[in-house]
């Protein structure tokens, strides 16, 4: 059945880990007939992708797509992961949907993911309804949460919904808005009055949305204070409003596991949640660099945003895409503007978790996959060919956590780097990388979590399985001060033999040069190339540890030559012997890499991450505030320092701390470091 585009929904389901957003997910699907059984994430689960963690429990580390139906309705519901190593998904989905849930566990309040997807979904202007899930558990007091909620998240939290129980024992609620009563009877939930003890709370929060309704509009506002009462449409309009504007957020309760407040949930999203038609036209590019826009209707020429790449071993590459604007159908051509090509849509599918149902077309405003088209990934625009438009990418973080990865099987070596190849399709933080000193291949990531789930991926899916190592740092060596060295090189085979000797010198540099101040024809012009050659080849290895020799200035002074011995190869060596003579008279030192952090973390933890800073020997650049109780913190770091700073900054900020990394120079390893760096780092 195709949905035209009011009766599309896209949402987001967000929260911390373990706030139970599958098994929201789970629930919903249930209830609109989609599974039989329902599953739970402690035991199995049919729509997305789950892994062990600390050997207790399942979370999502992958999102997922699970479209429900309901009264007409498609909603898209997706499932996006709450641990912070997996924030791609996040990223890319909050881009492109207009409407999200964000769970939050009752027993546990708001917590440092609960915020940071608020922040995200703030920013990106996406109305939110927030579900305080679990609250069939043990000791929670509504009141206690809702503050929490109005604390950290703002005031603009409002109970659409309050929850009812005899004996502190939740088991139901009231729809605050249309003053209904549900019960959970044990097996499902059902109308019923709304609890004596209940009323005068609830009256008290319906006079008041009714209240927030009025104030939003003049007559409305007469009609409430001339004692009238607002009809259930003038309710609902201003509500609406209210949620779309990000002026309100709803605040249900409920217990998924029970699928209690699921109904009611589906209800809003229909009445709360925008649809294509609320929406502000999308801004893209042209082929010539110029903004234009399409509309999410259908009448507009084609464009999709592709928002999350699936690289399957037995299906290939599969797209996930929305459309924002016009129609897709099998037998399209569309076009890239990253690529220029042109290509035939062969297939076209909608997905539930992993299972593929085939569709003719889709219409503006739903999301949507393919298959086995050539050179497409995350964040690129696929459009008509006679339109073209490239919508701006998703800027995803960059890998901050790096191992060392080695195939345990020899013959697995070329495999292991296709099948990271096409990791690295799914995931855009994911980054590989080989280290030519240490001859090291680097595995970076946001992680240990999501370099864990890399490898146990190639083990299980591709079979092919690594042993980790912390990467080496990449050190290297300079000269401190001028010095100069005779280089001879001579050898005599019989026939024509060798014979080369240079007078060169060395000193500090911005970077590796070579002149020549050479007079009167002692060294032909024609060998000066090898002479040249031969010094950028000794910088390749120093002669305190091995490592490769920057900042140096040679300068060839003097030689002689044989006009029948004198060849390149002999300059060659002579240069290299010179390098090697002179390099214990120019005080070689060591350089280390010197890492940009921006660090950003609440305002609560500056004073322990700026002791760890310069715990590390790190040099605090800039600081300044970043917004909503936030800080950013620019500072300069020894790459060796922070090897594990990742899992470091979350354990010193309640993992609410975050930053990217970029190499700035090399600097001078301080003296009383030295010999410990040569010892353990040694190359050769």
């Amino acid at each position: 059945m195709a949905y035209t585009r009011s009766k599309i929904r896209n949402i987001a389901v967000l929260g911390h880990q373990g706030s139970g957003k599958t098994s929201l997910v789970e629930s919903l699907y249930y209830i609109t007939g989609g599974t039989k059984q329902k599953g739970s994430v402690e035991k199995k689960n049919t729509v997305s992708d789950y892994i062990l963690e600390e050997q207790t429990r399942l979370s999502s580390i992958s999102s997922s797509i699970v479209p429900v139906y309901y009264k007409d309705y498609k909603m898209n519901l997706i499932d996006l992961p709450g641990n912070d190593d997996f924030i791609t998904d996040a990223l890319s989905v909050t881009r492109i949907i207009k409407g999200a849930v964000l769970v939050i566990d009752a027993s546990s309040g708001v917590q440092v993911g609960t915020i940071k997807h608020y922040q995200m979904l703030r920013k990106r202007g996406v109305p939110t309804i927030i579900y305080v899930n679990k609250m069939d558990k043990e000791n929670i007091v509504f009141e206690q949460v809702l503050t929490d909620i109005r604390t950290k998240l703002g005031k603009n939290a409002v109970p659409f919904c309050y929850p009812m129980g005899h004996d502190d024992e939740f088991d139901g609620f009231v729809n605050v808005v249309d003053l209904k009563a549900r019960k959970f009877n044990g097996i499902e939930c059902e109308d019923c009055e709304i609890y004596a003890d209940k009323k005068a709370k609830v009256f008290e929060l319906h006079n008041m949305i009714c209240e927030s309704v009025a104030e939003s509009d003049e007559e409305l506002l007469d009609k409430f204070f001339s004692g009238e009462e607002l009809t259930k449409a003038e309710i609902h309009k201003g509500l609406r409003k209210g949620v779309l504007d990000g002026e309100l957020l709803p605040v249900l309760v409920g217990s998924s596991l029970k699928n209690i407040g699921v109904h009611t949930m589906l209800d809003m999203f229909i009445d709360y949640l925008p649809d294509p038609d609320d929406l502000k036209p999308l801004v893209g590019v042209n082929e010539k660099g110029e903004e234009i826009t399409r509309k999410t209707v259908i009448e507009e020429p084609f464009s999709a945003y592709i928002f999350k790449t699936i690289c399957d071993p037995y299906a290939g590459v599969i797209n996930i895409f929305k459309v924002n604007s016009g129609k897709i159908s099998v037998g399209d051509e569309v076009y890239n503007m990253d690529t220029s090509e042109t290509q035939k849509i062969n297939t076209l599918f909608t997905l539930c978790g992993k299972t593929q149902t085939a569709v003719q077309t889709l219409e503006a405003g739903d999301i949507g996959a393919i298959a086995k088209l050539n050179n497409i990934k995350n964040a690129m625009t696929i459009c008509d060919p006679k339109n073209p438009i490239k919508y701006k990418p998703v800027t995803y973080p960059t890998a901050v956590y790096f191992k060392a990865v080695v195939p345990k099987n020899k013959a697995d070596e070329d495999k292991m780097s296709s099948v990271l190849q096409k990791l690295m399709l799914e995931d855009s933080s994911l980054e590989i990388k080989r280290n030519v000193e240490t001859k090291q291949l680097l595995l970076g990531g946001l992680g240990t979590s999501h370099i864990s789930y890399v490898i146990e991926k190639m083990k299980n899916i591709y079979k092919v399985e690594l042993t980790t190592e912390d990467p080496k740092t990449v050190y290297r060596e300079t000269l401190k001060q001028y010095g100069k060295a005779p280089g001879v090189y001579k050898k005599q085979s019989g026939g024509a033999g060798f014979y080369g000797v240079v007078e060169m010198s060395f000193e500090p540099a911005e970077e590796n040069i070579f002149t020549e101040q050479v007079f009167g024809g002692a060294v032909p012009k024609n060998y000066f190339p090898a002479v040249e050659k031969g010094f950028f080849e000794a910088c390749e290895q120093g002669l305190l540890a091995g490592f490769p020799v920057i900042g140096v200035k040679a300068t060839l002074l003097d030689g002689k030559y044989h006009a029948v011995d004198s060849n390149e190869l002999a300059f060659r060596m002579a240069s290299i012997l010179a390098f090697k003579e002179a390099y214990m008279h120019c005080k070689p030192t060591i350089l280390e890499p010197i890492m940009k952090l921006n660090i950003r973390i609440s305002s609560d933890y500056i004073g322990d991450v700026l002791s760890d800073i310069n715990g590390r020997r790190g040099k605090v650049i800039s600081m300044e505030e970043a917004g909503e109780g936030m800080q950013e913190i620019i500072t300069h770091v020894p790459e060796a320092e922070i090897i594990n700073y990742a899992n470091d900054l979350k354990a010193l900020t309640q993992s609410s701390g975050y930053f990217n990394r970029q190499f700035v120079s090399y600097e001078e390893v301080p003296p009383h470091l030295i010999d410990k760096v040569i010892k353990e780092n040694k190359l050769n």
